[in-house]
């Protein structure tokens, strides 16, 4: 191999490793720009409580970040195992504050579809004991109306 050759193919490795370098950014980029904005998740314009855990169960949906994600670490992975990468500290730490963002966001979401489903649950119970209380009410408005009428015992 001669020396030109040589020179061409560090040339081609730096070409190659800042273009990985780039790939690794420009996911990472498109991963944060696909998740839900802080606007998204904390405004509303429901009218009710299950209408806000329906509107923030759907903004707490992280699109395609995952994927995105997937391509940074793929790309970051080969630059690290071909020693391309000069100084990649602040890359992986990108990748591991991404990697927790979309953990925090579908942690959420859980939390919220849970939510989603025991909130309806929880006004029916409650609806069932305020018509349980207002039966009470009435029997006991009802007795002391009967007790009224009656005429007093008189010794």
């Amino acid at each position: 191999m001669s020396q030109a050759t040589f020179g061409d193919d560090e040339e081609l490795f730096g070409e190659a490793a800042n273009e990985m370098r780039a790939d690794v950014e420009s996911s990472l980029e498109d991963g944060w720009g696909t998740l839900p904005s802080a606007d998204d998740v904390w405004e509303t314009d429901a009218d009710n409580v299950l209408g806000v855990l329906n509107g923030l169960n759907s903004a707490l949906n992280v699109g395609d970040a995952e994927e995105h994600l997937r391509d940074a670490k793929k790309w970051f992975t080969m630059g690290q195992r071909a020693d391309a990468f000069e100084d990649a500290d602040d890359l992986e730490e990108e990748i591991a504050d991404l990697e927790d963002a979309i953990a925090d966001i579908a942690e959420a979401g859980e939390q919220v579809g849970e939510l989603t489903s025991t909130i309806p649950a929880l006004r029916g119970t409650l609806q069932d004991a305020g018509s349980t209380a207002e039966a009470d009410e009435d029997a006991d408005e009802e007795a002391a109306a009967e007790d009224e009428d009656e005429p007093a015992d008189e010794e």
